[in-house]
């Protein structure tokens, strides 16, 4: 199958169009290189350099190509950010999905596998997730993600495109050649990788107030290779809507440190900060329905496995990409 990755220089966008060539599809991948990196695109795939932003950008890559499937990565990623500066994640997350779906409508491409998010959700009801409770967004990243969701299910109701939301919860780990290297990096593991690489001082947790068992923040990690896998099980015909991924296995920021800390012998400290605006008690998913209609086994649940697989790669690859 011909897929179009929108994003497909980014972390979870690399490791997708990766296994997407491994099983032989024919990959064009589409990105702006702003926050992604031109290395981390696997050499046998195509490559556009594109701005979702700019209409004439996809849609002309769209007419070029006519891929049978777009799978949908590009976006802004960090929930502190967007509470500080709202409007660029609305700009680029929700206009660019709008450019998007009307190039798709006008190249009469009829299937989009959409990276969304659990922060769709706000404070869930219970726990652990699943697809049917509201979403309740308090973050402007979760508001922009849940905004893309409505536009592309108006585009299917519409225009007859097959639209999958995939809703993650904490991306993690690496391959060994694809790994976790955003400008700046906001996610737990990489970031607690850091202090072990002599790149900060110490690491920050926002909060031990929390009613959880340590005080601190619980999120389902799941490693990069599952939740690919997930997006090419998603390219199936007659699959559409909205499909939960994670393990089911709640962590807290202190475990993950201490697993940070068993996995490279590093002392790894620590100092307590306030609250961060946007960030939920606790996170954990209940992807029955992934595994039920998708077919999806995650292979890699085991936290110390996901953080063995990130340092081994941040160890190669001091720098990240180095572009």
């Amino acid at each position: 199958m011909k897929v179009l990755v929108a994003g497909g220089a980014g972390y979870i966008g690399s490791v997708t169009t990766q296994m997407l060539c491994d099983e032989g599809h024919d990959v064009v991948v589409f990105d702006n290189l702003e926050r992604g990196h031109r290395p981390a695109v696997d050499p046998r795939a195509s490559f556009i350099q594109g701005d979702l932003r700019n209409k004439d950008d996809i849609k002309n890559a769209l007419l070029a190509e006519r891929p049978e499937a777009v799978i949908h990565f590009a976006a802004y990623i960090e929930v502190g950010e967007s509470m500080k500066a709202p409007m660029p994640f609305f700009e680029n997350n929700v206009s660019g999905s709008l450019n998007l779906m009307t190039a798709m409508v006008e190249a009469g491409c009829k299937k989009l596998i959409f990276s969304s998010t659990c922060a769709t959700y706000g404070t869930p009801e219970r726990i652990p997730m699943d697809e049917t409770l509201p979403q309740k967004p308090e973050s402007v990243y979760g508001e922009s993600k849940l905004l893309c969701e409505k536009i592309f299910q108006w585009g299917q109701e519409i225009h007859g495109i097959e639209c999958v939301f995939l809703r993650y919860f904490n991306a993690c780990g690496a391959t060994e050649q694809y790994g976790e290297a955003h400008h700046p990096e906001s996610h737990l593991i990489p970031l607690v990788l850091q202090v072990a690489q002599g790149k900060r001082e110490k690491i920050s947790i926002f909060g031990e107030d929390y009613e959880t068992r340590d005080g601190t923040c619980v999120r389902d990690y799941i490693h990069i290779k599952d939740l690919a896998q997930a997006h090419i099980l998603a390219l199936k015909p007659g699959i559409s809507g909205a499909f939960n991924l994670g393990n089911g296995d709640g962590y807290t920021v202190k475990e993950v440190i201490d697993v940070c800390r068993e996995v490279t012998g590093h002392p790894i400290p620590a100092e307590s900060q306030p609250r961060r605006p946007g960030d939920c008690t606790a996170l954990v998913a209940d992807a029955t329905k992934a595994k039920t209609v998708l077919g999806w086994n995650p292979q890699h649940a085991d936290l110390k496995e996901i953080v063995q697989s990130a340092w081994n790669w941040h160890q190669v690859h001091g720098n990240g990409y180095n572009d």
